[in-house]
């Protein structure tokens, strides 16, 4: 109860102030939501960009899968460096807040390509094991998450929807 005078009764918060009062239970530690969410965000940043960013070196110094993976599609060796390079973009973007948005729906391009092309030529399988597959599967999910939370980045830049 806030009395006329403007003193706080003990235990009592002003109303809006969103500052928590010793002895409120609710603030006590207890991580707030914002937090949570914060660390969250951050997580499927970094495993985005880190996934993305350590396959750069294979395709940077045409390791001999890599370089066997976009011969198989087609793609070697432009495919191979212009995609690093893309990739290495898409990673930056991501990890700078501002830009978060444009950077996860950048990596869920290039994620969704590499799914497409795993389950259309190259198989799930490639070169003994699946884990090419797999980190642009995790990757993609952790890029949908983020375009999701920051769409209004590239959706107020496009004019459309929410953020216009």
């Amino acid at each position: 109860m806030i009395l006329v005078t403007g003193y706080r009764l003990p235990g009592e918060c002003w109303p809006g102030n969103g500052y928590p009062v010793p002895g409120n239970s609710i603030s006590q530690n207890k991580p707030s939501n914002m937090k949570i969410d914060t660390i969250f965000t951050w997580i499927l940043r970094i495993v985005a960009a880190v996934i993305m960013l350590q396959t750069l070196y294979f395709k940077f110094t045409a390791h001999e899968q890599s370089v066997a993976l976009f011969t198989q599609l087609g793609m070697e060796p432009w495919g191979r460096i212009g995609t690093g390079v893309m990739e290495l973009i898409a990673s930056i973007l991501i990890l700078y807040p501002r830009t978060t948005g444009w950077g996860a729906a950048l990596g869920m391009g290039l994620m969704g390509g590499a799914i497409f092309f795993h389950l259309t030529s190259l198989g799930i399988v490639f070169a003994g094991d699946a884990v090419l597959f797999i980190y642009a599967v995790i990757t993609f999910v952790c890029c949908l998450i983020l375009f999701l939370k920051y769409r209004r980045q590239v959706l107020g830049v496009l004019g459309i929807g929410e953020g216009s």
